[in-house]
């Protein structure tokens, strides 16, 4: 939709959120689920306050589901809710107001790992409801404030910008596990490409993330890392791991293996599939990142980095 037109939509959903909650007073979960449901495009509101684009509030609603013994919110519902009002069932209204309340009450995620922030951490957000309605009472005009953050400003600006070291995050923890249990690799990138071809023949471009070789300098494994929240992208870098099962073969059959995340790779049957079917189900998230140490061939190469 038009931007000003769009902004104009958000304003009405956002008085409409605010009148709901008594000007964001009234934030138990009943009267979240009271007011989503009433008026389901206060979702749009509720959700942009929590910083979540709509897949990752929708898969963020699969962590409370079950408790509550009602099924998730899938991406659709979401935006449909938001953007039409569809009709809304209660156990909708609940796990989407249960959801935003966990969420505000800093429950529902962990704590990132290093120096990474969670959306969470922002400062209309910092204290939760608190702040919020700081914001809505003697900060920027609170409504626009939040229609900025949905339609990109300046929030998408420095989405945009940590684009780099978020997607850096998986290779980070592998090289932590890699360096604290002693076997021996190299992390790839634009600066070793010819040397990973001329010392272990991997004519592969780029070449993978992290090569992992033995005591005799021989290749042992070949390990990429992808990290994405868009089905349509993680099918696409499903492809690269066909490369790497191909050039393995070429080698001689060198294990590949693959380190997963983001909402991408829920899509099984053209994502997630084809990388288990081409790495031999040699598949690990961050979640079960030290279970790789089990599997061939890291038993034999852990504790060899220093004899390499």
């Amino acid at each position: 939709m038009p931007p000003s037109y769009e902004f104009d939509y958000f304003q009405v959903a956002y008085q409409l959120a605010e009148d709901a909650t008594a000007g964001f007073t009234r934030v138990s979960t009943e009267a979240l689920a009271a007011a989503i449901q009433a008026q389901p495009t206060t979702l749009l509101v509720f959700r942009t306050i929590t910083g979540l684009l709509r897949n990752e509030f929708a898969a963020s609603t699969r962590l409370v589901a079950d408790s509550l013994g009602v099924p998730a919110l899938s991406a659709g519902k979401v935006d449909s809710m938001e953007k039409r009002g569809s009709r809304t069932k209660p156990d909708q209204a609940l796990v989407a107001a249960v959801t935003i309340a966990r969420i505000m009450a800093g429950e529902l995620f962990g704590d990132p790992p290093g120096a990474l922030r969670s959306k969470q951490r922002k400062v209309d957000t910092a204290d939760g409801w608190a702040t919020v309605r700081e914001f809505a009472d003697r900060g920027v005009p609170y409504g626009a404030f939040l229609h900025q953050r949905h339609y990109g400003g300046a929030f998408g600006q420095l989405l945009n910008a940590t684009s780099t070291p978020r997607g850096d995050l998986i290779e980070g923890a592998v090289e932590a596990m890699f360096q604290a249990s002693g076997v021996p690799y190299i992390r790839t990138g634009s600066h070793n490409q010819a040397e990973i071809e001329s010392r272990f023949e991997v004519v592969v471009r780029p070449a993978p993330d992290f090569v992992v070789y033995d005591e005799a300098g021989t290749l042992r494994a070949m390990m990429e890392c992808k990290l994405t929240n868009d089905g349509g992208t993680a099918r696409d870098k499903a492809l690269r791991f066909d490369r790497l099962r191909a050039e393995s073969l070429r080698l001689g059959g060198v294990p590949r293996l693959a380190v997963l995340g983001g909402l991408g790779w829920t899509r099984v049957n053209d994502t997630l599939g084809p990388v288990i079917r081409d790495c031999d189900g040699r598949v690990f998230t961050l979640a079960n990142l030290p279970e790789m140490l089990s599997v061939a061939p890291f038993p034999q190469l852990v504790g060899r980095a220093q004899q390499s």
